[in-house]
Protein backbone atom coordinates (compact mmCIF):
# COMPACT_ATOMS: atom_id res chain seq x y z
CA UNK A 1 0.00 0.00 0.00
CA UNK A 2 1.27 3.51 -1.07
CA UNK A 3 1.47 6.21 1.38
CA UNK A 4 1.19 9.80 -0.40
CA UNK A 5 4.00 11.94 1.59
CA UNK A 6 2.08 15.38 2.13
CA UNK A 7 2.88 18.43 1.41
CA UNK A 8 1.92 20.79 4.94
CA UNK A 9 2.07 24.52 5.88
CA UNK A 10 2.57 26.39 8.67
CA UNK A 11 2.67 29.68 8.76
CA UNK A 12 6.81 30.06 8.65
CA UNK A 13 7.19 26.59 7.01
CA UNK A 14 6.86 24.26 3.99
CA UNK A 15 7.32 20.28 4.79
CA UNK A 16 6.94 18.51 1.62
CA UNK A 17 8.51 15.23 -0.01
CA UNK A 18 11.91 14.67 -0.02
CA UNK A 19 13.69 14.97 -3.35
CA UNK A 20 17.23 14.41 -5.16
CA UNK A 21 17.73 17.73 -5.38
CA UNK A 22 18.06 17.66 -1.44
CA UNK A 23 20.90 15.27 -1.41
CA UNK A 24 23.78 17.62 -0.90
CA UNK A 25 21.11 19.65 1.83
CA UNK A 26 21.08 15.81 3.70
CA UNK A 27 24.81 15.25 2.78
CA UNK A 28 25.85 18.10 5.10
CA UNK A 29 23.24 18.34 7.85
CA UNK A 30 23.95 14.60 8.38
CA UNK A 31 27.79 14.57 8.00
CA UNK A 32 28.22 17.36 10.69
CA UNK A 33 29.39 15.71 14.09
CA UNK A 34 28.24 18.74 15.92
CA UNK A 35 24.69 18.42 15.16
CA UNK A 36 24.55 13.94 15.35
CA UNK A 37 26.43 14.33 18.50
CA UNK A 38 23.15 12.70 20.35
CA UNK A 39 22.32 10.28 17.01
CA UNK A 40 21.93 6.94 17.14
CA UNK A 41 24.76 6.62 14.38
CA UNK A 42 28.27 8.35 13.33
CA UNK A 43 27.97 11.55 10.84
CA UNK A 44 27.92 10.05 7.32
CA UNK A 45 31.20 10.55 5.45
CA UNK A 46 30.21 9.42 1.78
CA UNK A 47 28.17 11.66 -0.04
CA UNK A 48 26.20 8.25 -1.38
CA UNK A 49 24.90 8.13 2.15
CA UNK A 50 22.22 11.44 1.10
CA UNK A 51 21.11 9.11 -2.72
CA UNK A 52 20.37 6.01 0.32
CA UNK A 53 18.13 8.07 2.32
CA UNK A 54 15.83 9.87 -0.61
CA UNK A 55 15.69 6.35 -1.61
CA UNK A 56 14.62 4.81 1.70
CA UNK A 57 12.31 7.84 1.82
CA UNK A 58 10.43 7.16 -1.29
CA UNK A 59 10.46 3.38 -0.31
CA UNK A 60 8.43 3.73 2.93
CA UNK A 61 6.14 6.17 1.17
CA UNK A 62 5.95 3.46 -1.56
CA UNK A 63 5.56 0.33 1.26
CA UNK A 64 3.18 2.98 3.12
CA UNK A 65 5.22 2.65 6.13
CA UNK A 66 5.58 6.04 6.66
CA UNK A 67 6.34 9.64 5.46
CA UNK A 68 9.28 11.62 5.50
CA UNK A 69 9.59 15.45 4.29
CA UNK A 70 11.77 17.93 3.92
CA UNK A 71 11.48 21.15 5.88
CA UNK A 72 11.81 24.53 4.52
CA UNK A 73 11.42 28.01 5.88
CA UNK A 74 8.50 30.14 3.98
CA UNK A 75 9.91 33.09 3.69
CA UNK A 76 12.92 32.24 1.66
CA UNK A 77 13.09 28.54 0.76
CA UNK A 78 15.88 27.57 3.02
CA UNK A 79 16.64 24.27 3.93
CA UNK A 80 15.84 23.59 7.77
CA UNK A 81 15.93 19.63 8.07
CA UNK A 82 13.84 16.88 7.74
CA UNK A 83 11.03 15.33 10.13
CA UNK A 84 9.35 11.91 9.54
CA UNK A 85 7.12 9.32 10.60
CA UNK A 86 8.23 5.45 9.93
CA UNK A 87 7.19 2.39 10.98
CA UNK A 88 3.67 3.18 10.75
CA UNK A 89 1.73 -0.24 11.44
CA UNK A 90 -2.10 0.03 10.56
CA UNK A 91 -2.86 -2.81 13.55
CA UNK A 92 -1.39 -1.49 16.27
CA UNK A 93 -2.41 2.08 15.01
CA UNK A 94 1.31 3.14 15.80
CA UNK A 95 4.37 5.16 14.31
CA UNK A 96 7.67 6.62 15.28
CA UNK A 97 8.61 9.94 15.30
CA UNK A 98 12.51 11.56 14.33
CA UNK A 99 13.51 14.96 13.21
CA UNK A 100 16.66 16.45 12.69
CA UNK A 101 17.61 20.35 11.95
CA UNK A 102 20.40 22.29 10.58
CA UNK A 103 22.07 23.60 13.48
CA UNK A 104 21.52 27.49 12.37
CA UNK A 105 18.24 26.58 12.47
CA UNK A 106 18.08 25.66 16.44
CA UNK A 107 16.25 27.07 19.16
CA UNK A 108 13.53 28.77 16.43
CA UNK A 109 10.74 26.81 17.25
CA UNK A 110 10.86 24.92 13.98
CA UNK A 111 11.27 21.45 15.12
CA UNK A 112 8.28 21.74 17.63
CA UNK A 113 6.27 23.61 14.26
CA UNK A 114 7.40 20.55 11.59
CA UNK A 115 6.74 18.04 14.25
CA UNK A 116 3.08 19.52 15.11
CA UNK A 117 2.51 19.80 11.80
CA UNK A 118 3.22 16.09 10.67
CA UNK A 119 1.42 14.83 13.86
CA UNK A 120 -1.30 16.74 12.61
CA UNK A 121 -1.93 14.89 9.08
CA UNK A 122 -0.74 11.65 10.82
CA UNK A 123 -3.14 11.29 13.24
CA UNK A 124 -5.75 12.42 10.55
CA UNK A 125 -4.54 10.31 8.10
CA UNK A 126 -3.58 7.25 9.25
CA UNK A 127 -5.90 6.77 12.11
CA UNK A 128 -2.83 7.08 14.88
CA UNK A 129 -3.76 5.53 18.50
CA UNK A 130 0.06 5.83 19.60
CA UNK A 131 3.50 7.83 17.99
CA UNK A 132 6.41 7.06 19.62
CA UNK A 133 9.96 8.77 19.72
CA UNK A 134 13.38 8.48 21.17
CA UNK A 135 15.78 11.17 22.72
CA UNK A 136 19.33 11.06 24.18
CA UNK A 137 19.53 11.34 27.62
CA UNK A 138 21.46 14.39 27.04
CA UNK A 139 19.74 16.15 24.33
CA UNK A 140 17.15 18.01 26.38
CA UNK A 141 16.12 20.29 23.92
CA UNK A 142 14.95 17.10 21.76
CA UNK A 143 13.36 16.33 24.90
CA UNK A 144 11.54 20.09 24.77
CA UNK A 145 10.31 19.61 21.61
CA UNK A 146 8.97 16.36 22.26
CA UNK A 147 6.91 17.50 25.25
CA UNK A 148 5.92 20.89 23.45
CA UNK A 149 4.22 18.76 21.20
CA UNK A 150 2.42 16.54 23.81
CA UNK A 151 4.46 13.82 24.49
CA UNK A 152 5.00 12.17 27.79
CA UNK A 153 8.37 10.70 28.90
CA UNK A 154 7.79 6.78 29.66
CA UNK A 155 10.73 5.38 30.32
CA UNK A 156 14.74 5.55 29.71
CA UNK A 157 16.33 2.39 27.88
CA UNK A 158 19.74 2.18 29.56
CA UNK A 159 22.96 2.11 27.88
CA UNK A 160 20.94 1.42 24.34
CA UNK A 161 23.21 3.20 22.01
CA UNK A 162 27.02 3.20 21.30
CA UNK A 163 28.56 5.58 18.66
CA UNK A 164 32.23 5.88 18.11
CA UNK A 165 32.47 4.19 21.54
CA UNK A 166 30.38 6.45 23.28
CA UNK A 167 27.82 4.69 25.70
CA UNK A 168 24.53 6.65 25.80
CA UNK A 169 20.56 6.03 27.30
CA UNK A 170 17.34 7.24 25.65
CA UNK A 171 14.49 8.47 26.63
CA UNK A 172 11.14 7.15 25.03
CA UNK A 173 8.30 9.03 24.55
CA UNK A 174 4.64 8.16 23.36
CA UNK A 175 2.14 10.29 22.75
CA UNK A 176 -1.79 8.91 22.34
CA UNK A 177 -4.47 9.68 20.62
CA UNK A 178 -7.08 10.39 23.29
CA UNK A 179 -3.76 13.06 24.43
CA UNK A 180 -3.21 14.54 21.22
CA UNK A 181 -4.15 18.49 21.19
CA UNK A 182 -4.11 20.28 17.73
CA UNK A 183 -3.98 23.36 18.51
CA UNK A 184 -1.64 23.15 21.47
CA UNK A 185 0.86 24.24 19.76
CA UNK A 186 1.56 28.06 19.20
CA UNK A 187 3.85 29.54 16.65
CA UNK A 188 6.29 31.54 17.95
CA UNK A 189 7.48 34.66 16.48
CA UNK A 190 9.91 35.24 14.21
Amino acid sequence: MTLATPVLHTPRLRLRPVADADADALFTLHSSAYVLRYWDSPPWTDRARADRFIAMSRKIADDGSGARVVIERASDGAFVGWVGLTDWDPVYRSASLGYVLRDAMWGHGYATEAAHALLRWAFDTLDLNRVQSETDTRNLASARVLEKVGFVREGTLREDCVVNGEVSDSWVFGLLRREWRPSAVPVPAS
